[in-house]
């Protein structure tokens, strides 16, 4: 009962009808996997049953902290520092075994200047030539409504983010399916087409505007490894990097904090027959 009492309050996103059905009716059970930490975890899925995953709570990695340096008080655009910029992009994605499906994150971070040194040669004018810049990640958590089924183990990746490398840029003709105006063909503007998300030697290369009939764009060949969706794998310096080995390089006591990890609580149904031909 406390699984039928919970769809009743409150949630950022609504419980699929037809699988809130089945829930009151008792064909499928209401279950939540939280998992966090380490950056691989398996939600198990039973055997002759599958999972609806319909939703998730992701509270992002590097809350906890606060992070100090000078800022000029003339400067216009400042990179944040690699430290905490590594916690501002992150990765959650779902493999079933069959189909994969990546989540890109965008996070938070929340900035403070504080004046540190005034101009000495105008101290009247009250011109700050140095500010003392505190910087914190909004760990605030992030509702994402998601439709997922599986008949086997899901296996969960959560990763950070630093890097993604132009490879290709290039003016994109008119095509059929880049008609000029109402899109990017015909401009003069050399846009990004290749974006590398992944080691260094092999890296996962996201194409774009898309790899099917990628010679109509004129932009060279098609490399051995293409994609056309944006993620990032595995690789410490050029794709996703497991956010306790980023919390540790920080500061060796940083993993062993809660706040500094993050979590993520799915919301599922489990069904404990073999799944249907059409599912919705």
């Amino acid at each position: 009962m406390v699984g039928l009492f919970y769809i009743y309050l409150p949630m950022s996103w609504p419980i699929p009808t037809q699988v809130e059905q089945d829930i009151i009716a008792g064909k499928a059970k209401y279950q939540t996997f939280q998992t966090g930490n380490g950056g691989q975890s398996i939600l198990q899925v039973p055997p002759n049953s599958y999972a609806v995953i319909f939703g998730y709570d992701f509270s992002p990695a590097g809350g906890g902290f606060t992070l100090n340096e000078d800022q000029a008080g003339d400067a216009v655009a400042v990179l944040n520092d690699s430290n905490i910029r590594f916690f501002e992009t992150q990765q959650i994605s779902f493999y079933t075994g069959t189909d994969f499906y990546p989540f890109i994150h965008h996070v938070d971070i929340r900035t403070t200047l504080a004046p540190r040194r005034v101009n000495a040669s105008a101290p009247d004018a009250e011109l700050v030539n140095l500010y003392r810049r505190t910087q914190e990640v909004n760990n605030t958590p992030i509702a994402r409504q998601v439709y997922i089924t599986s008949t086997n183990d899901v296996a969960i990746t959560h990763g950070l983010i630093q890097t993604a490398t132009p490879a290709t840029t290039g003016a994109i003709p008119v095509t059929s399916r880049t008609p000029g105006f109402l899109t990017y063909g015909g401009s003069p503007q050399l846009i990004q087409a290749q974006t590398n998300y992944g080691p260094g030697a092999t890296p996962l290369q996201f194409m774009q505007p898309s790899p099917k009939d990628f010679q109509d764009f004129g932009l060279g060949l098609l490399p051995g490894n293409p994609d056309n969706q944006a993620f990032a794998t595995p690789d410490a310096t050029n794709g996703l990097l497991e956010a306790n080995v980023h919390l540790a390089n920080i500061d060796a006591t940083f993993p062993r904090n809660a706040a500094t990890n993050y979590y993520l609580c799915l919301h599922y149904a489990l069904y404990s027959k073999t799944i249907p031909e059409q599912r919705g």
